[in-house]
């Protein structure tokens, strides 16, 4: 069954966006004048050290968090808060444990109005997309913690955004799990055709998921990096393109 519509965009500008926080008394600047073009059907990886403002950049676009200065564009659009165009998955998948698998999917349709029936329908199409489908009678308390963020990602995926947002959605996973979310990752994000920004911590996780990887520094001197991930896809880890991308990218952080 095909529910994903095709007339989605999601293009992402950013025009001279800046952030600081109150630290002591005094003004941290986390983000500061950037500037940054998110094509449509995009995937884009954001890394950097901690306190370099990615998950902050990623709650700007979200809705969540306002700039100090500079404007967020959707399809030309100002954000303005929240909107039914984007999804964010976070580390935690945050389900209701009062809900089943499927009640937890099918929650943001029924909340906006959806009949139950054709909300259950396009859940059944998600849990199935990311291999849970003998488990939608299942309470979260069940599930493990790879099954519970699949059942996130398919809850995110239902309300068919154009843009999906991710906040180190599998950094909480033990390695092999993580793996293995990985190339689920990849898999839904080239079935579903939907924009894609992940911030993470995990390089490789970057170069075998993202088209581009945006790097943001701590010191804000040095200004922010795009970098191109031309690799075929499926990627391969042990690839020799994949380890020099990878040193490339230690590089940036003084890592070798």
């Amino acid at each position: 069954m095909g529910v994903v519509q095709d007339n989605r965009r999601g293009e992402v500008t950013v025009r001279d966006l800046s952030k600081s926080f109150a630290l002591n008394g005094q003004r941290l600047n986390v983000l500061r004048n950037l500037h940054l073009e998110i094509r449509s059907g995009e995937a884009l990886a954001i890394v950097g050290p901690s306190g370099c403002g990615k998950t902050t950049l990623l709650r700007i676009l979200a809705g969540l968090d306002l700039p100090d200065t500079g404007d967020v564009l959707i399809d030309g659009h100002p954000v303005q808060g929240v909107g039914t165009e984007r999804a964010i998955i976070f580390q935690e998948p945050r389900l209701l444990p009062w809900l089943t698998v499927l009640g937890n999917v099918a929650f943001g349709l029924t909340v906006r109005g959806v009949t139950p029936s054709e909300a259950e329908t396009r859940a059944r199409h998600y849990i199935r997309l990311v291999g849970l489908a003998d488990f939608e009678a299942a309470y979260p308390r069940q599930l493990s913690g790879g099954m519970a963020q699949r059942v996130g990602i398919a809850r995110a995926l239902t309300v068919q955004p154009e843009i999906l947002l991710l906040d180190e959605p599998l950094g909480a996973l033990d390695a092999m799990t993580k793996l293995t979310m990985q190339e689920e990752l990849a898999r839904i994000w080239r079935e579903e055709r939907v924009t894609m920004v992940l911030v993470t911590h995990d390089l490789e996780e970057a170069i075998y998921l993202a088209d581009r990887v945006l790097v943001l520094p701590r010191d804000k001197a040095s200004g922010p990096r795009l970098i191109d991930i031309d690799l075929p896809r499926p990627r391969d880890r042990s690839e020799s393109r994949f380890v020099m991308m990878r040193k490339r990218l230690m590089a940036e952080f003084g890592l070798h």
